[in-house]
């Protein structure tokens, strides 16, 4: 649930409830509630839309560095408890300078990703610490902290982070719960998977994985690859000259250059991981399509699992109607499939 374009004119609680209800009823275990500088608070949004919903789960997206940890903590907790354990939460240290200060942080990458080490490190004491407790980091110092609400889900919340840069990586190996990569090829997820699996080790720690795609499906894969095609010119036509070709949208994402990387040397990887989008947009988050029938993207996908995927994040080009059609086919089939693989 992207606020900046799924909320008509910002935000409308109607369409929320909608959204989110579509979600539900298509079998999707959570929604992400975007992030940016502009658009609706996930909070506010999440409360909303759980008080709509019944089993819908909600992936918050959350940046360090707006908010103490300790108040963050104690948020979050209230709300996993009033959803009774429908809350996780997606930490974002931020790719782009610009978009930080929009804000008012001037802090700069490297420095983001220590604050969000600190950040989570200190949000999981607070929900699980039963005594009060001091601390003194580089970012955060205070006294005697000790919460009176605990999550409603033990331990604590679901945390998802995401980064491909070393330090990303090091943080989300030491903090993360479910660790996010953007739609890579095949052979490069695994890589990302082992390398990741490989720090959180040394840490004593286990973690998951998701994978971000955006499916285009058809009822053929002709009509597919036509779909995409034009959904592809609709984009450039809202792109215009506002990106340079081959520069990320996001000047620090390391995640953004690897994905400009991957359509340098190809518009398809692995039969239907469609690149030009990212190319576009200058990869501007979520932006490699899977192409096909939704028998052909969900193969897809059910081989991202056995590269090591445990969870999909999928969105939309007709958000409203890909949630409603994917519910018919595709969702089923990855599950039944998952299913299959883990006989």
């Amino acid at each position: 649930m992207n606020p900046a374009d799924e909320i008509p004119a910002g935000i409308d609680a109607e369409y929320i409830a909608e959204f989110s209800q579509a979600h539900e009823d298509s079998g999707f275990d959570k929604v992400l509630i975007g992030y940016s500088s502009a658009t609706a608070e996930g909070f506010g949004v999440a409360g909303y839309a759980a008080s709509r919903t019944k089993t819908m789960g909600y992936l918050i997206a959350h940046r360090p560095g707006f908010m103490v940890p300790t108040l963050a903590a104690r948020q979050i907790a209230t709300l996993d408890q009033l959803t009774q354990g429908r809350i996780a939460m997606h930490i974002i240290s931020g790719g782009s300078d610009v978009e930080q200060r929009r804000d008012g942080d001037w802090t700069d990458h490297d420095a983001r990703y220590r604050r969000t080490d600190e950040y989570m490190g200190v949000m999981k004491r607070v929900w699980t610490e039963t005594t009060p407790f001091d601390h003194g980091g580089e970012f955060y110092r205070f006294e005697q902290n000790l919460s009176e609400v605990r999550t409603f889900q033990k331990p604590h919340v679901p945390l998802y982070f995401g980064g491909a840069s070393d330090v990303a990586k090091e943080v989300g190996a030491k903090r993360a719960d479910v660790y996010a990569l953007w739609g890579e090829p095949l052979a490069s997820i695994k890589e990302q998977i082992g390398d990741i699996r490989a720090r959180a080790a040394k840490y004593g720690r286990t973690i998951k994985f998701s994978v971000s795609v955006r499916p285009i499906l058809g009822d053929t894969e002709g009509e597919a690859w036509e779909r995409a095609q034009g959904i592809l010119e609709r984009v450039k036509s809202s792109v215009g000259d506002t990106i340079g070709p081959g520069k990320p949208a996001r000047l620090q994402s390391e995640g953004s250059r690897r994905l400009l990387d991957f359509a340098s040397q190809g518009d398809i990887h692995d039969k239907r991981l469609w690149m030009p989008i990212a190319a576009t947009t200058g990869a501007a988050g979520n932006t490699t399509a899977l192409v096909g029938t939704a028998e052909q993207v969900a193969e897809s996908l059910l081989a991202y699992h056995k590269a090591g995927a445990d969870a999909f994040i999928i969105r939309g080009f007709d958000p409203m109607q890909d949630t409603i059609d994917w519910g018919k086919e595709l969702i089923p089939m990855v599950r039944d499939g998952a299913a299959a693989l883990a006989k």
